[in-house]
């Protein structure tokens, strides 16, 4: 028997009012902080072609000789430190993210929204959730991808995986995406917000350090526009503060392999700010709305680590937006500027004016 190549399709009711999705999609985590749940994780992850962009052949010879025999351990031990009774800070955050936006969207008279998560590598995927959403007999998407810059590494490898799982279904949804919101005034007033919260009781730092995630430095030269955003973004989150052009710096964390990536590089410019005797440096991680194992376990471990092993005197971490009522309220409005034009349907006067133009045009009742 041949298998179907297509997802089943709900009842079609004749004359339904149609339902909107919106999916919020963060990088991932592995289901558990071990060296097994860990090396599946980064089989699929560093498999991405846009993540790792060198011959398949050659790259599957590495991945799967040193990388996922040496490094799974490794990394098992830097999730266990960070690991919430709740499970992976990541989810735990963006599950919340995704419920709290819901909760505000609704209480905006939004009811006829389902709001969702899904993770890009990891559960729950991209494809069970999409799955979810048809069944439910929603006819319209709207991708919203948290990374505030946009990046093919993210952001498009989002979309590459939206589609596949969209090309399995025979009906497939209207599609809307955000592919950034590095600028976007909520999103730069939460930050600010955030970290002016952190500077009440114990004023600024000598230096406030912005880090990012990195991205080889070919990226850029190929036309990424990531760097140019992140940068972007620092600059607007200054001025927000009020910040002096020497009392911040932007940086660029998580290199991984020999090739450069884009620098500064967020330990090297610690390393350098404690050798020169800086007296309290304070980190923030703008491209990440949830914190996770690189904000936690990079930065606010090694990251103090390396500062204060340098000389410096004093190291804070910020935690990142997470659940902060100011984030919460962003997103929310970056969710409407998108839904632009879609109009609410959802709603028993839709339903009962759908029902009479169905029996009109001769539905059963």
């Amino acid at each position: 028997m041949a298998l179907a190549r297509y997802l089943p399709e709900p009842e079609f009711e004749h004359g339904g009012v149609r339902r909107t999705a919106v999916l919020l999609v963060n990088l991932g985590t592995p289901d558990a902080p071990t060296p097994a749940a860990v090396r599946r994780y980064l089989a699929e992850f560093l498999w991405d072609p846009r993540v790792v962009e060198i011959p398949r052949l050659l790259w599957w010879l590495i991945l799967h000789g040193a990388i996922l025999t040496a490094r799974p351990k490794a990394s098992a031990g830097k999730y266990a430190k960070v690991w919430t009774p709740e499970g992976s800070p990541l989810k735990v955050h963006t599950e919340r993210q995704a419920s709290l936006l819901g909760e505000l969207l609704a209480g905006r008279g939004r009811t006829d929204l389902l709001v969702r998560y899904a993770m890009r590598y990891g559960n729950p995927s991209i494809s069970k959730v999409v799955a979810e959403f048809r069944a439910a007999g929603c006819d319209r998407l709207l991708l919203l991808p948290q990374y505030p810059q946009y990046a093919a590494s993210t952001t498009a490898s989002t979309l590459d995986e939206t589609f596949r799982a969209i090309s399995r279904l025979r009906n497939v949804p209207e599609l809307r995406t955000i592919l950034r919101f590095h600028d976007h005034p909520g999103y730069i007033a939460a930050l600010a917000h955030r970290i002016s919260r952190e500077w009440m009781h114990q004023g600024p730092p000598d230096v406030l350090v912005m880090s990012f995630h990195g991205v080889p430095r070919y990226t850029l030269e190929l036309g990424d526009p990531y760097h140019c955003e992140c940068q972007k973004t620092g600059r607007l989150l200054a001025e927000a503060l009020g910040l002096a052009p020497d009392a911040y710096r932007i940086s660029f964390q998580s290199r991984f392999g020999r090739a450069e990536w884009l620098q500064p590089y967020t330990s090297s410019t610690l390393e350098e700010l404690g050798r020169t005797g800086t007296g309290r440096v304070d980190v923030v991680c703008p491209g990440f709305v949830a914190d996770c194992l690189e904000t936690l376990e990079e930065i606010a471990l090694e990251g103090k680590a390396a500062f204060l092993g340098a000389g410096g005197k004093d190291f804070r971490f910020i935690p990142c937006l997470n659940e902060d009522h100011a984030w919460i309220d962003a997103l929310a409005d970056i969710v409407e500027a998108g839904l632009s034009g879609w109009e609410r349907s959802d709603t028993a006067e839709s339903r009962a004016q759908a029902a009479s133009r169905a029996r009109a045009l001769g539905a059963p009742a």
